[in-house]
């Protein structure tokens, strides 16, 4: 198989860990779920730290852990990154000789990220003759993520790098966690609580619940699914994927395409074809049976309905389909009765406000 296949059977303690999911060969896996569901349990499997009695795990074909087999590859013997939630640094070495001690670890054959470009996918070139204790917490672990690049990973894992930080230095790092997410090629699997996180740099999503893999899927599918968690409250959103189609300067706006039509937002400063990603909240979306003339709202999207679900009395969560990109709306059960809204139907989609993500 081209990209990872797990599964992880064990005890620890009380708590059951049976968990199996499928990773794609490229970009963001994000294993999602409250604290105590098992995900730092199933990173630290990946990286060997932990050996599941029942299990196996395949990366791009080669088995790393088949346990009918008795097959078990050891920590140092598998290719991997791991970032931990604190950036574990030595404190007595230059950001630089972090950084090589990362790529002494690979030999020069082996090598596939060149300093230069972990050093400035990362941002830390101002940083390299600085110790890490002049560093700030997410300028450490900036550099961390710096470093398990220069081991030239097939794998890199990633758990809660960003829980230790506070907002401003999560804002700081991000860009550069979804520059790794445009830039490369190597696979990353990042555990996360925070649905933030998730918006911003999950392609595949793996929802966990109770040592088990409830779902798993492309963001977009599994951020709208009625029958999931993640399509109600008040952070209900649907992700779309859109592309800089133009600006218009005389409103300070600009144009993006996407599947379902073309969304006007203030104006970016982002270069024409530039790939994008917007969070469109269930809350901003209103349906109307035609496009409604003198109206305000710029973005209104021909849409059809592919669900409807109760969230609370006399609220009702709507799935829609436009063009093959899902969004939600939150509507009352009032409105659902007096427009006759249904499964199927056709209606328009009107969107109050969506936020840039990146």
């Amino acid at each position: 198989m081209i990209g990872t296949d797990a599964r992880f059977t064990m005890s620890l303690g009380a708590f059951q860990l049976d968990a199996a999911f499928c990773a794609p060969p490229r970009g963001v896996t994000v294993l999602f779920g409250p604290s105590g569901c098992g995900k730092t349990s199933v990173l630290r499997c990946l990286a060997g730290l932990e050996r599941a009695p029942k299990g196996w795990l395949r990366v791009n074909g080669a088995w790393w852990q088949n346990e009918e087999q008795d097959h078990f590859l050891p920590t140092y013997r598998r290719p991997i990154g791991y970032v931990f939630q604190e950036p574990s640094l030595f404190p007595h070495l230059s950001v630089r000789a972090n950084l090589e001690y990362g790529q002494r670890r690979v030999p020069e054959s082996n090598r596939r990220v060149a300093f230069d470009r972990a050093v400035t996918l990362l941002g830390v070139a101002p940083l390299l003759d600085r110790r890490p204790v002049r560093l700030s917490g997410g300028e450490r672990q900036r550099v961390a993520i710096a470093r398990a690049l220069l081991t030239s990973p097939k794998l890199l894992l990633m758990d809660e790098p960003l829980s230790a930080l506070d907002t401003r230095s999560k804002d700081d790092i991000l860009p550069y966690l979804e520059r790794l997410h445009t830039d490369l090629s190597i696979p990353v699997i990042y555990v996360s609580h925070a649905l933030e996180e998730v918006a911003r740099l999950a392609d595949h999503l793996v929802l966990m619940e109770n040592g088990q893999v409830r779902a798993q899927g492309p963001l977009s599918e599994l951020m709208t699914r009625l029958d999931l968690p993640l399509a109600y409250g008040d952070a209900a959103a649907a992700v779309i994927e859109a592309t800089v189609a133009a600006h218009d300067e005389k409103f300070h706006l600009t144009y993006l395409n996407f599947p379902g039509g073309r969304i006007t937002v203030p104006r970016e400063d982002l270069p024409v074809n530039a790939h994008v990603r917007l969070r469109v909240y269930a809350r901003d979306v209103s349906l109307v049976l035609a496009p409604q003339e003198g109206s305000s709202i710029l973005n209104v999207f021909a849409v059809y309905i592919s669900g409807c679900t109760e969230e609370r009395p006399g609220q009702v969560i709507v799935q829609l389909d436009a063009e093959g990109t899902p969004l939600l709306a939150r509507v009352t059960a009032k409105s659902i009765a007096q427009l006759g809204l249904a499964p199927g139907a056709l209606v328009f989609a009107q969107v109050k406000g969506m936020a840039l993500l990146n």
